[in-house]
């Protein structure tokens, strides 16, 4: 039998038949394999199958037999199993950094990391219609520049925004650039943070990546090398709440014993605890934010900020202000 012109890449095809066509509910026989390779004009005969089989064994391939009415062959083991990619749609769906047409990109590709079957599978749960997404189109290519600019240790600038109550994007400072130096990126509450270090003010900053337009990497070597040398992402999401707020401060909260979940939950198993039976002293460094203070008075009673003073004394001027509001809509 006369070659046909691809039979160079017969073993890559093959491979890929049964990363797509196979798992261990869907076999495919000898007969079938070689339909499936004449659908790349690749011809195959019975004996050279077995050994292109044995050979994508050998390279790592498990690829297992089952005997019923049958011989079927099928790839055992997938990159990514079906409860992985389960879990890699949903956060792509679940990503408010993403915009619509992104997380269907991003969907589909994940989908054809498994088996058609499995791709199929996912493809009936996936629900995308009411997620909040962002609008801003550039989300992909500024992620790829910020990734760029921290690998060889450059300073972006960029322009960002904030939504007024019209639904209409405005330009913070007047238009003008932030200048600043990426150091992290960080996924927080379903969006991605820019951790940078603002030479301007001396200080860690953190920039919503959505809200980022015109990124461009400057020629300029990164600022804040000191103030990153022992920076722990993990233990700085933990201490901000929603990415807001600037300043770092030791606090000390009565909490309810009922909420000893929502405390570990948040701050995980190594946060200071100091039990008194019904209550417990929970004492932290966070963030001081609006989002920080709404956390602790949604629970309403059963937190009561300590310490400092000053960050109690803002906690109660705030619950007055929603009282006064309260009343004053009454009247």
């Amino acid at each position: 039998m006369a070659k046909m012109p691809n039979q160079k890449i017969k073993l890559m095809v093959l491979a890929r038949i049964f990363r797509e066509r196979t798992d261990e509910n869907h076999g495919l026989t000898l007969s079938e394999l070689s339909s499936a390779l004449r659908e790349y004009d690749i011809s195959a005969e019975r004996k050279s199958l077995y050994d292109d089989i044995e050979a994508l064994k050998l390279c790592g391939m498990d690829i297992q037999v089952v005997r019923d009415t049958h011989v079927r062959y099928y790839l055992a083991s997938h990159d990514f199993e079906l409860a992985e990619l389960r879990i890699l749609v949903d956060a792509v769906q679940s990503a408010k950094f993403l915009t619509p047409k992104k997380s269907r990109e991003l969907t589909k590709k994940i989908e054809a990391m498994g088996s058609r079957y499995e791709a199929s599978a996912l493809h009936r749960q996936v629900f995308d219609s009411n997620w909040l997404k962002t609008e801003n189109e550039e989300i992909y290519g500024n992620i790829a520049v910020l990734h760029r600019a921290i690998h060889e240790n450059r300073k972006i600038a960029c322009r960002y925004f904030e939504w007024n109550s019209y639904k209409q994007r405005i330009l913070r400072r007047n238009g003008d650039e932030y200048v600043i130096s990426p150091w992290a990126l960080s996924w927080d509450d379903e969006y991605y943070y820019l951790v940078a270090f603002d030479s301007e003010a001396g200080i860690i900053k953190h920039f919503r990546v959505d809200k980022m337009l015109k990124i461009r990497m400057l020629d300029q070597r990164r600022d804040g090398e000191q103030a990153f040398s022992d920076f722990d992402m993990a233990i700085y999401s933990r201490r901000t709440f929603g990415m807001y707020g600037e300043a770092a401060v030791n606090v000390q909260i009565c909490v309810d014993s009922s909420l000893a979940g929502v405390v570990i939950d948040r701050f995980g198993t190594d946060v200071m605890i100091l039990n008194h039976g019904d209550t417990f002293d929970l004492c932290t460094k966070v963030m001081i934010s609006p989002t920080f203070y709404s956390w602790v008075l949604g629970f309403g009673g059963k937190m009561k900020i300590l310490s400092p003073e000053w960050v109690a004394n803002e906690a109660k001027k705030l619950a007055q202000e929603v009282v006064d509001a309260y009343a004053s809509s009454e009247t």
